[in-house]
């Protein structure tokens, strides 16, 4: 019982660890798994490094992005993030 007493501390520690960092990390990278997932052809998305632009053709893992001057750039489908809502 005594070790028990002494345990309670730590195990508290363990569970707001998980419920402050892991678990909203988890639903964090589903979404982007998500989003992902259901780019398609005419999307428009930017990139992790800034670049705007419209998806022109999408395979299991590379994106052709149509940038201005009806520019074709490559980039790989991890490199999206997140996908602009049309106004």
């Amino acid at each position: 019982m005594e070790l028990l007493v002494s345990m309670l501390p730590f195990i508290a520690i363990i569970v707001l660890f998980y419920f402050l960092l892991i678990r909203p990390q988890q639903k964090q990278q589903k979404r982007v798994r998500e989003m992902h997932a259901n780019l398609q052809r005419g999307d428009k998305v930017i990139t992790i490094g800034g670049l705007h632009g419209v998806i022109d053709s999408i395979d299991e893992s590379v994106v052709v992005l149509l940038v201005n001057d009806n520019r074709k750039l490559t980039y790989d489908r991890n490199a999206i993030r997140e996908v602009v809502q049309s106004d």
